[in-house]
């Protein structure tokens, strides 16, 4: 359905569709070639692929990254991942109700011979981290394999839309996030000792100091003398009333279905959790064309970087601090949310609950490292390292330095002193480019009466972040000690160039000119999200930092940088509003309405589910806790939570958070088993062990 479909992107380029024929439920449908059964399902209007066998909910996806199971189907007879699944010409899907019958295999299975290679280094993980650790490595001819288990490189790179923070120099600021991916795919590209596999997942690091991979369907052994844990990282969930509705998505489920599959998954959209993840993709959603209704976060201040709120709430987005998700609202689907003020504690406040029409709620609650492929390697005395989110989670600014610093350690290992030693400014900088966001300052005092021209710049916190010190011609902005966590000053002489406003990633820099008139100086502000059109002689409400609004001003040119996909709007203003003016409102205030009462919960929060596979519900888990029980292990016997499909990489968070609420001590808890596998593979596919 064509309203499902992203036709046109400001940022992304969008291909003529190349469509082939499948069935779901019977019903013929068409997909794009190559896409996964669950993005061709929700482009053609379908977001229920089936119901679970015990409570008959909803299932739909959550991360569409093969870490949860919400999105199961039973595609030509067989139990798949709708979201690691491409759609085949012809397929049949079908819903997974109830405990379906799967396909009669009647002939005798025929295994084929087991592959074996080696290789010096196996990275697992081609993401920002990998790819970066892979080119140092790259320089040095060594022997490296690294692994995605996606149909292209970049890991998140491939999803981000917005301009990257960080050095121009080190982290390549100031470019989009998508743009850097396919950069670092094509400089991998020109070393012939590293191969990338892609469409292959790492499935165990073995005692024998092999690793089990599935390539393209094909069941290999790798054995490598070092292995670099790459994997990054996966999505946290959260417990609330409601929280097994269709329509919940973790932040990289709907950057998937939007920026990389060009899928417009809902109409009104609300986000809960104001890391920069949660704000990053709020900004991408407007984009895409989507209405976002607001955004919650439990802190009194959001965690993301400011000018990623500021930005925000200027476009007409509002942000709620200090407020929690209390319910997802709806029958099978999301239908509305309501979310609730909380005290220091947490704790929500009666009274202050909110309920506003949505029909998606995403979740951007924060990560967990996917640290398994590190404790197999040394529990099998396979010298191990870790780079990217698998090590600490930061932004990919930071992960693709700190896999650069992977690879030249893992060279100097393997090569010795052929390889120089890291210097010290190295781990300096990678120290500097995961640090979280620092001081709040002031505005910078400007004397107008000696400019023409000048920038206001408007990034008033301490972030990694300095493209625009780099870009401009006259050296006229500089950061306040030369570091690259300080804040950006104007220092010198403007010519007005504009240069620094296309490059920041934050869009924190206005440009103020007196050149033509002193008394109603024009002011540019850089737009770039040209889906919402803005045309000469539109009056548009234009906003501080704050989101305060300082009145209607009429558009009196839109200048147009194609290549940057960006404009310069600019606006004609009295003087003593000039330097004030941050940006203007894009989403109309009446979007983001409360409902007129709010709907309470209908059930406890003890009702809402722990194991969204096993239906296992946070009460249950309490009442173990309650009883004693600190062994996971046991609780995963009585209830089953863990033993879904997911293989507990959800549910294990939520269980150790219970433990925390009841007071028990995270020394005194017995830590889950984890099942040996990292996804689920048909066993036709493993080999009978018969080497080549």
């Amino acid at each position: 359905m064509e309203q499902f479909r992203i036709a046109a992107h400001p940022i992304l380029e969008t291909p003529a569709l190349d469509m082939i024929g499948f069935y779901f439920n019977g019903k013929s449908l068409e997909a794009r070639r190559g896409e996964m059964i669950s993005s061709a399902l929700i482009a053609n209007g379908i977001d229920v692929f089936g119901h679970h066998h015990k409570d008959h909910s909803a299932q739909g996806i959550f991360c569409a990254n093969g870490q949860c199971a919400k999105c199961t189907v039973i595609a030509n007879g067989i139990a798949v991942k709708s979201c690691m699944t491409a759609v085949q010409e012809n397929m049949i899907v079908e819903s997974a109700e109830g405990l379906p019958t799967l396909a009669d295999i009647s002939e005798p299975v025929e295994f084929s011979p087991l592959e074996e290679l080696s290789c010096d280094v196996l990275i697992i993980g081609g993401g920002p981290a990998g790819i970066s650790a892979a080119i140092e490595l790259g320089r040095y001819n060594i022997d490296v394999l690294l692994l995605d288990d996606k149909n292209r490189l970049g890991g998140k790179l491939v999803l981000q839309t917005h301009k990257f923070f960080g050095s121009e120099q080190d982290s390549r600021a100031g470019t989009r996030g998508h743009e850097i991916g396919i950069l670092l795919s094509e400089e991998l590209a020109g070393f012939p000792s590293v191969k990338a596999w892609i469409n292959s997942t790492a499935l165990f690091v073995f005692s024998d100091q092999k690793v089990g991979v599935l390539k393209d369907g094909k069941y290999v052994i790798i054995k490598p003398k070092r292995i670099l844990n790459a994997a990054g990282a996966r999505e946290k969930f959260l417990r609330f009333a409601g929280n097994n509705l269709a329509r919940i998505y973790g932040a990289g489920a709907f950057q998937t279905l939007v920026n990389r599959d060009l899928v417009r998954p809902t109409q009104r959209l609300f986000i809960v959790g104001g890391g920069n993840v949660g704000l990053i993709t709020a900004y991408h959603a407007l984009q895409a064309g989507i209405e976002v209704v607001g955004l919650a976060e439990a802190m009194p201040r959001c965690g993301g970087y400011k000018v990623h709120a500021d930005k925000l709430k200027r476009f007409g987005v509002p942000i709620y601090t200090s407020h929690s998700i209390l319910s997802a609202n709806g029958d099978e689907s999301v239908e509305s949310l309501t979310i609730v003020q909380v005290d220091e504690k947490f704790a929500p406040i009666a009274g202050t609950e909110k309920s506003f029409a949505c029909d998606t709620i995403l979740i951007a609650v924060g990560l967990d490292s996917l640290s398994e492929f590190s404790e197999q390697a040394l529990a099998a005395g396979i010298p191990v390292d870790s780079a990217g989110d698998a090590l600490e989670i930061a932004e990919a600014s930071s992960a693709m330095f700190n896999g650069k610093i992977a690879g030249q350690k893992i060279a100097r290992l393997l090569l010795g002193d052929k390889v120089p030693e890291i210097s010290a400014a190295w781990y300096e900088k990678a120290a500097v480019l995961k640090m979280h966001p620092g001081e709040i300052k002031g505005y910078q005092e400007v004397d107008e009466s000696l400019q023409d021209v000048y920038p206001v710049i408007h990034c008033l916190q301490e972030i990694p972040c300095n493209p625009c010190t780099t870009v401009c011609p006259t050296k006229s902005i500089q950061t306040e000690d030369g570091s690259l966590m300080a804040l950006p000053r104007y220092v010198g002489k403007c010519i007005g160039c504009g240069k620094c406003l296309l490059i920041c990633p934050g869009l924190a820099i206005t440009l103020v000119d007196f050149r033509k008139n002193r008394d109603n100086p024009t002011i540019t502000v850089v737009y770039e999200i040209m889906n919402i059109p803005v045309k000469v002689g539109d009056r548009r409400l234009l906003t501080d930092i704050n989101a305060e609004a300082l009145g209607e001003y009429e558009v009196i040119q839109v200048q147009d940088f194609p290549k940057q996909r960006m404009q310069f709007v600019r606006f004609k203003v009295p003087a003593a509003l000039a330097k004030k003016v941050a940006g203007f409102r894009v989403q109309d205030a009446l979007v983001s309405q409360p409902l007129a009462e709010a709907i309470l919960p209908q059930h406890t929060p003890d009702d809402s589910m722990v194991c969204l596979c096993e239906r296992v519900s946070v009460g249950e888990v309490r009442k173990l806790i309650r009883m004693g029980i600190s062994d996971i292990n046991q609780i995963k016997a009585i209830t089953r939570a863990g033993m879904g499909p997911c293989g507990s990489k959800t549910c294990d968070v939520l269980i150790r958070g219970l433990f925390r609420e009841e007071g028990v001590a995270v020394s005194e808890v017995v830590p889950n088993t984890k099942r040996p596998i990292f996804v689920e593979v048909p066993l036709a596919l493993f080999p009978d062990g018969g080497a080549k």
